[in-house]
């Protein structure tokens, strides 16, 4: 199984920003380390010998912590679970939030890739989006984690920003790419309810301050290109990677490996029952940990369609022989002639035993996802 490790705090909340994140003093942040900590110990009971093969630490912004507590942290989480050697060990990093110590700790603590949040190398566009950071520290702080030996970096970016041009959007992608990265996640905002995008911008454009639908999606298209050129294999609608530099965690979540959340709101999918922690801080300071939320125990026809509806995102699509292995049943009969009418309207393919998404396909994915449920 894996591990995906919650930590809520940042320096400040962007505006675009839905997760579940917010600013807090030392003070909070290591009661709820100490929390945390508690927490494992409790739950990783009934699953010492279950192998865990990758370990994500997201946020927020886990680099916020002192570096001393993100040890702590990863000395209790292999005391308590087993965490193979060949684990992937990711954690998420703001530009400008890490130095040199920080670094040499977090490889002492096992960690072996992290991701940082970058989203534009345009100082204007960061500063629209509420991002506490500009392209120069982020490039001091990958410099640095290269310099700290980190051998596999993600970068994070994302198109159709306020005031952003195809333009400014390929000056971004070209200056990542010249830093080579392992790895490259390129996202399309999406304005979330309840931030202060969408008090700007609601659900439509932004009167011209936000990029059209035609610029949109020449920036994706430009994207596909651009990185493929570059050397990126995509693997996901949004992922790019230098051939078997994948991440690893990421794809057990497409393809329906367990996975155990811990922290605040952290979300679990274990044995088939999916849960999750509780969200509210004060609340989880103060009680027991392990209580879960919002249980539900899948069917099988939800594990069906989860396994083949996430499949899709992945540019190998979804294995028939894998399908047929797992639920006794061919997808042929359990979805009749929804692979012939997405084959027809040249949305999707077979090939090789495996059932995956055209670029067109790719392109109107929302459009495949909705006729598939």
């Amino acid at each position: 199984m894996e591990l995906y490790v919650h930590i809520p705090f940042c320096v400040k909340k962007c505006a675009y920003c839905d997760f579940l994140s917010f600013p807090q003093g030392e003070e909070i942040q290591r009661r709820y380390v100490e929390k945390l900590m508690e927490e494992i110990r409790t739950v990783s009971a009934g699953f010492h010998d279950t192998p865990v093969s990758s370990v994500f630490v997201g946020g927020g912004t886990p680099s916020v912590l002192k570096a001393r507590w993100m040890k702590e942290l990863f000395d209790c989480l292999r005391a308590s679970f087993h965490i193979e050697e060949t684990a992937e060990i990711s954690m998420e990093a703001n530009p400008g939030t890490v130095d040199r110590e920080k670094l040499r700790i977090y490889r002492e603590a096992g960690i072996n890739r992290l991701s940082f949040g970058l989203q534009s190398a345009d100082n204007r566009e960061l500063k629209a989006l509420g991002r506490i950071h500009t392209w120069e520290e982020f490039l001091e702080s990958f410099r640095l984690a290269r310099e700290a030996g980190f051998s596999n970096l993600n970068v994070d970016l994302m198109s159709a920003l306020p005031g952003q041009t195809v333009e400014s959007w390929m000056d971004t992608l070209k200056k990542t790419a010249d830093l080579d990265p392992e790895h490259i996640s390129a996202y399309s905002l999406i304005i979330e309810e309840g931030t202060p995008f969408f008090e700007a911008y609601g659900n439509g454009r932004g009167d011209g301050i936000l990029p059209d639908e035609d610029a949109e999606r020449e920036m994706y298209h430009r994207t596909r290109e651009f990185l493929k050129d570059r050397g990126y294999e995509r693997y996901e609608i949004s992922n790019y990677a230098r051939p078997g530099m994948e991440c690893r965690h990421n794809l057990g979540y497409w393809t329906g490996v367990s996975y155990f959340g811990l922290g605040l709101g952290a979300s679990s999918y274990v044995n088939g029952c999916r849960f999750c922690n509780e969200r509210d801080l004060g609340i989880y300071l103060g009680e027991k940990p392990g209580k879960r939320l919002d249980q539900e125990i899948l069917t099988k026809k939800d594990m069906e369609e989860e396994f083949f509806y996430v499949g899709l995102r992945l540019v190998q699509g979804v294995s028939l022989k894998e399908f047929e292995e797992r639920f006794g049943e061919r997808v042929q009969d359990v979805y009749p002639g929804l692979m012939e009418r997405l084959e027809k309207e040249g949305a999707a393919v077979l090939s090789d035993g495996r059932f995956r998404l055209t670029d067109y396909g790719m392109d109107v994915s929302n459009y495949v996802m909705a006729e598939f449920l």
